[in-house]
Parts: structure tokens; sequence; C-alpha cells
């Protein structure tokens, strides 16, 4: 309108010629697991499970719940968990005798609730541990051993355990093991923080608002939250189409694909 008046010279300028458009996240396909995907690799995950290593069955499914980060949850510590009130906070931790330091991305805490069932998971985990080990899904045979590096008593370690440790070191050979798992699950393609995807993305089907999901995924970015809720939009398009009752006839498609004589 503005430019249709300086082409008529109704104006000098164009007022707001300058004025930069919003962004908009580029519309990208999430990819999610879809609910037999997930049963698949549940199932998977009990399969291969050993004693000695993480136990994958659960940390597949507090992801799914929760949509929580590899980091988070390889980080939570029993004190994080409110079993009378059914959450669990996402705080930062110190580097303490007990605990090493580890920081929360985006956001410096947040509260992620827990269903019944899954809170009974992590009561009888609870019970099977040995005490006075802090961490959830550390296994004690793992942390003991984070522990001696910590000491600088582990043999074979050159260097001191440090942050990025706690980001990416809790747990030895965590991306190929998930691979592993998804490989027996036959699923090609995906990684663990899809997971976290699927999450949020089952978030918004259930009607959260955008807002909401940003705080519970701990996105400091609404950019970042936004293109999952237009990837559901997008789908909402392939479920309208399954959903259409009526189907154009034999007669009409006859005529359009083959002609009239």
């Amino acid at each position: 309108m503005f430019q249709l008046a300086v082409d008529r010279r109704q104006l000098d300028e164009h007022p707001i010629r300058s004025v930069k458009l919003p962004k908009v996240p580029k519309n990208r396909k999430i990819r999610i697991y879809s609910d037999s995907e997930c049963e698949a690799i549940l199932r998977a995950a009990s399969n291969v499970q050993q004693e000695s290593v993480l136990e994958w069955d659960l940390v597949i499914t507090l992801a799914l719940t929760t949509g929580m980060r590899k980091g988070e949850l390889l980080n939570m510590v029993w004190t994080d968990i409110d079993f009378s009130e059914m959450t669990i906070r996402i705080a930062p931790k110190a580097n303490t005798e007990e605990t090493w330091e580890w920081l929360v991305k985006d956001t410096d805490e947040r509260v992620l609730p827990l269903t019944e069932d899954v809170l009974q998971l992590l009561i009888a985990l609870q019970n099977r541990r040995p005490a006075h080990y802090p961490y959830v899904l550390v296994p004690p045979r793992r942390y003991d051993r984070i522990q001696l590096i910590r000491q600088g008593k582990a043999k074979g370690r050159k260097k001191q355990w440090g942050y990025e440790d706690a980001r990416n070191s809790v747990i030895n050979n965590f991306t190929a093991m998930f691979d592993h798992i998804k490989k027996k699950a036959r699923i090609q393609k995906g990684t663990f923080h899809d997971l976290r995807r699927t999450a949020i993305t089952n978030w918004f089907y259930e009607g959260l608002e955008v807002v909401e999901v940003m705080r519970l995924a701990g996105h400091s970015k609404y950019e970042t939250t936004l293109s999952y809720y237009l990837a559901v939009k997008d789908d909402l398009v392939d479920k309208a189409r399954r959903v259409i009752r009526h189907r154009v006839s034999k007669e009409m498609l006859d005529k359009c694909l083959g002609g009239t004589e």
C-alpha cells in the first residue's frame, strides 16, 4: 500500500522500507520416533541389558517421558528427584568430593513432571543400588572409576577429569551402544537426541502452548521451540488427508486419466 502511494506520488518516500521482517524459523523436518519404534527400542534395550552397564531401558523411558538431554540424564543425582511431588529438577552441579562440575544448557534450571509408573521404576532402582552413590543412572562400577580419575589414581589415564568429561565421557561408548540397540530394534535412522525431539513434539500434540513447551524443554530461544510446533502443524496436513471421507469417483478418475472418447 505504501509503495503504491509512492508510485502515485502521494507520498515522498516509503515510511517503513527500512523495517525488517521478523525472522521465521526454517520449516525443517524434525526426526521423531513413532510409537511402534519407541516400543521396539525399549524392547531391544531390555534384551541387551547388562548389570555392569547403563540401564538403557530406564534411560530411554526417561528421555521419552521428560524430554531430558543426554547430559541432563547422566548428570542427574538422587537429590534432584522429589519423590513426594513426583518431579525432577534439572540443576547444575558443583565440584565436590562426591559430584563433578556440570552446567545446564541454555537455562539455569527447570522442573519436570514424573508419572507414577516412571517414579516406581526410579524407586526400584534406588532400592537395588548400594548406598552412597549419588548419581541416578551412572552404574556404581563406572562411578568408582570416575572417582579414581578425579583423584588422579586411575591407571592409564594421563589427564585429570574435567568439565568436558562431565559433558561427553560419563558413560563410555554411549552413542555406539544406542546405535546397537537401534539396530536390534531394526531402526536405521535416528539418534538418541531424537528421543528428546519425540517427547517435545508429543507435548505439542497433547495441546501444550509454545511457551509451556519452551519452559519444559529448557530452550532459551523461542525459535528453537517453534520449529517443533511447525513440524506438528506440517503433520496435520497428512493427518487431514488420511481422514478425508469423500473419495473421487472411479468415473471421474477414468475421465481425467484416460480422457473422453
